[in-house]
This record gives structure tokens, sequence and C-alpha cells, in this order.
């Protein structure tokens, strides 16, 4: 197991009746962007509460850098950093009494501690922000903070739980590129949840979980190629007559719908033949591969965002989690 920043092998957690985890396996490299993506309420929260000791298994095993969530759990909070989704800063302090109480948490020597809360606030661009107190603090940059604390203590691996949820597209790009720039400077590995499906295209693997089980595991551009063929959309003067051009001469199947779509092999270089050869005049064309949202949809059927936890799920988790949370 030492040779994986995380290890999951056949991880099983039951609320009662109802099986949240099933039988679930995975590994992550050390150094890697790892997405793990699901629905609400399909796993993925309560997989990553077992992994950051926050949940017992039910059954199976788990471990970050080699040791066991159960039987190390010291060890692996030390081993991991947490940016989850709910703001957890203590906003009647500043910035550094916020990061220096989590430094006392995770026993960091005064020194070290001093020199790594700088470091930080200056790579998440707050150092100048450092005795303001947070409630001041715009959404973006209170994000960028929680990032800073995630990462004070040096974690092997840092789990995002909807890093940049509500933030605008600039600050979204600047958190990336904060975080991006940790994994080459530091090697830290990440683990990643988000709805941003741009973001979820950034991972090295993705793994989908639905309803409690494992449906995929790949890199991003070989989960897209299960979906199809790239989707060619065109407008013309006379879409009827288009649309049985299109059959006849292409022998595919083709969808009207403000416009004729249909699928192609290899799209950028099927356009500039099919844009010289029609017959029918032309008036707009567009080209899509794709998505990791299609990806999604094919396997879960249920888009990102649609399926919302229920209000009995909600209460399994409380009613049940107070018996095995640390």
């Amino acid at each position: 197991m030492n040779n994986h920043a995380v290890q999951v092998e056949d991880l099983v957690k039951k609320f009662g009746n109802l099986v949240a985890v099933d039988k679930v396996s995975f590994s992550v490299s050390p150094g890697e962007v790892f997405g793990f993506l699901g629905p609400n309420g399909a796993g993925k929260t309560t997989t990553i509460n077992i992994l950051c000791t926050l949940l017992k298994p039910t059954s199976g095993q788990a471990s970050i850098g080699g040791y066991d969530v159960v039987r190390h759990q010291s060890q692996v909070r030390q081993s991991i950093g947490l940016v989850f989704q709910d703001p957890s800063l203590d906003e009647r302090l500043n910035a550094l009494q916020n990061l220096r109480f989590h430094a006392m948490v995770y026993h960091m020597p005064a020194r070290l501690r001093d020199e790594r809360i700088e470091q930080m606030l200056r790579m998440v661009e707050l150092w100048d922000k450092r005795d303001s107190e947070v409630r001041t603090f715009s959404g973006g940059m209170k994000r960028r903070l929680e990032l800073a604390r995630g990462l004070l203590h040096s974690p092997k691996v840092l789990f995002l739980d909807e890093p940049t949820l509500g933030l605008d597209p600039q600050t979204r790009k600047h958190i990336w590129e904060y975080i991006l720039g940790l994994r080459e400077r530091e090697g830290t590995t990440i683990f990643l949840t988000t709805h941003y499906m741009e973001e979820a295209d950034k991972a090295d693997r993705i793994a989908i979980i639905d309803q409690g089980r494992l449906v995929a595991m790949d890199k991003p551009e070989r989960l897209k190629a299960m979906v199809g063929r790239d989707i060619i959309s065109v407008k013309t003067a006379d879409d009827a007559r288009a649309a049985g051009e299109i059959v006849e001469r292409y022998q595919t199947n083709v969808r009207r719908d403000n416009g004729i779509s249909f699928e192609v092999s290899c799209g950028e270089e099927f356009l500039p033949g099919f844009i010289r050869d029609f017959g029918t005049r032309i008036l707009s064309i567009s080209l899509r591969h794709p998505s990791l949202e299609d990806v999604f949809l094919k396997l879960t059927g249920r888009e990102i965002r649609e399926e919302e936890v229920t209000d009995t799920f909600k209460a399994t988790i409380r009613q049940h989690g107070r018996r095995t949370r640390h």
C-alpha cells in the first residue's frame, strides 16, 4: 500500500439498511490530480469522509500513504489537508490568527510555523491582508485563505470538495493556478470533487461513482471517447433538403432541432471537405467534442447538478453518523 497516496479496497459503508458505499476500490498515485465525481447522494462524500477519518467503514480497507484510516488515524490526519465546500474559518479572527490556530492543532514548531504561514499567505496573495479580520474578506479571499490553511502543514494529500463553488471565473482561474502550481512544486496529491466539468478536465484521472458503486474510472479523454463521436451542428438555407443529403451521402442519423446535428469521427478532419462539397447553402456550422457532462449523463442518467440529497438520506446520515464520527 505504500506505493499509493490513496488506496481503497472493497470499501463498504452502511447506514442502517442504506448502502451508501458498495464495494468501492481504487488507488491514487503520489502527485496525481484525481477527480471523484458523482451526483449528490451517490456516495462520494461518504467515501471522502472515511478517507479523512470522519467516518468508520462498515467493511473493506482504505489507507493514505500506507496508513490505515481506522488503525492509524493520527498519522492519516497529519498526512492530509482539507478544503471542504462549507466555510470553516473563524471570521472573528484575522488571517494570521486562523493559520496560527491551525498550526497549533498540528503541533508545528514555532520557527517553521511562522515561515510556512508567510509562504502560504504570499502564495494565495493574502500577505498584505494578514492582520484583517476574515469577516471583511470577499468569498474568493476566504476560499484562498482556506486553501492556504489546508496546505499549511505540508500534507501529502489535499482533499478539495468543490473548491471554487460560487466563485467568479477569474477567482476560480487563480485558485486553480495555485493548486496546479502546488502539485508541481511540492508533489502534493490532489483529490478533487467538483460540479464544474471544465475543472474535472484538469484531473489526470476521474472516477465516477453512482448509487454507491464505481461505474467508471479513466483519463478524461478516454472517458469522453466512451460517449461516441464528434457532434456537427449546422443550419442551412433548406434544412429538410440538407438532412436528406447528409443521410444519403454519409449514411448517418440526423437530429433536427433548431437546425441539424449529426455525429462523425475526427470532426476537425471532416469539416473542411463537408463545407467544400455540401450542396445546400450553409448558414452556420459548429463542432463539439463529447464532454465529461456527456459521460456523466450517459453513465448515471443524470446531469451533475440534477440530483439532490433526499431528506431521508440526510436524516439517516445524521442518525448513524453520531455513532461513528470522531
